[in-house]
């Protein structure tokens, strides 16, 4: 598999942590705690924060993502055999929302796929592009990823009186949609997917993270309407997430024969600005270039490798060798790629 473009979008300005205490009323210490603990700068929200009015819907991110992919590969609608997306936040339970930008792109005739997934999910969608270019039947994926996790906040919440699980979520998150193209060909200026994988790791493990969906009948029930709608476990993930990290390292870096020192890239998960920086320093791979859009972008779960992407297929050269590591903590995938740059 060749990627051969990736794209991304991202809705309205930046929205620093400055914009977010004066919004829930925190005091200077609060927004110096961001900083000095979560060590992200400022994310893009898909909402008013305001009014609580979503801005922009998953959908329109991902068409957003997905145009811009295509034009940048010169690939064209109906030259797309299949579209994959992966996310956490579909716009609706149905019309599955692949389906709403396969048809904004002009798209038609061709397999869809859509995958509930935490922040893995990218690379889930990934490897299902893989596995229909393997089988031969197909020519040229668009693999999406996305999530829109503000339009998930409660505006009105006194964050004065949030438990730690709740609080976090209004500061790590980020909402934005990812595209690449990818091929059973390689182009100019593409990369070799050399090997990838995503595994289950959550049995026994409570899960890190929880994001709710209240229906209609049951928002009233078994305590839903004193649960908020996403918290997180933010002391598990900071000690899960850097060992499995170096876990699928070492995974990869076997299966392509690759020492530490082959690594020109690294592209590592973007759960914060802080953990990013824990995460890096613990892999010390001695000569390898960070990928990282976390500080002004927040944690976009399904859209940040798509991101990392765009960037990496900007800086890798002919020969050059890229590690991608992705961990979904709700339930606990480890996931990664090994990339090598492809002729200029």
């Amino acid at each position: 598999m060749h990627i051969l473009s990736a794209a991304s979008a991202l809705p309205g300005p930046p929205v620093d942590n400055a914009a977010l205490a004066r919004r829930f009323g925190m005091d200077a210490l609060w927004e110096q705690w961001v900083e000095a603990f979560i060590g992200t700068g400022a994310r893009h929200l898909a909402l008013d924060l305001e009014s609580g009015k979503v801005t922009t819907t998953l959908a329109d991110l991902a068409a957003d993502a997905g145009a811009r992919a295509l034009a940048a590969a010169g690939v064209t609608a109906g030259e797309v055999d299949a579209v994959v997306l992966g996310t956490a936040t579909p716009d609706r339970l149905m019309p599955a929302t692949v389906n709403v930008v396969a048809d904004r792109l002009g798209i038609d005739q061709v397999r869809t796929f859509q995958l509930q997934s935490g922040c893995s999910g990218a690379v889930q969608a990934l490897d299902v592009a893989r596995q229909l270019l393997l089988a031969g039947e197909t020519g040229t994926v668009l693999v999406l990823g996305g999530d829109v996790i503000a339009r998930f906040y409660d505006v009105t919440r006194d964050l004065t009186r949030a438990a730690p699980a709740e609080l976090v979520n209004y500061v790590l998150f980020g909402d934005a949609a990812g595209a690449a193209v990818v091929s059973a060909d390689p182009r100019p200026g593409s990369a070799q997917v050399r090997a990838l994988f995503t595994r289950l790791v959550g049995l026994g493990r409570e899960p890190g993270a929880v994001l709710e969906w209240f229906g209609p009948a049951d928002r009233h029930t078994d305590g839903h309407h004193d649960r908020p709608a996403a918290t997180e476990d933010y002391k598990a993930i900071e000690k899960h997430v850097p060992e499995m990290t170096e876990e699928v390292l070492l995974e990869l870096l076997r299966a392509v024969g690759w020492t530490d020192r082959d690594v020109d890239l690294v592209l590592p998960p973007q759960l914060s600005g802080r953990m990013t920086r824990l995460i890096t320093d613990r892999l010390a791979l001695p000569a390898a270039r960070e990928v990282s859009v976390v500080d002004h972008a927040g944690n976009c779960g399904n859209a940040i490798v798509f991101l990392q992407l765009e960037r990496a297929l900007t800086e890798i050269s002919p020969g050059e060798r890229a590690i991608g590591v992705s961990i979904e903590s709700s339930k606990w995938i480890k996931a990664g790629f090994a990339l090598e740059g492809g002729a200029s």
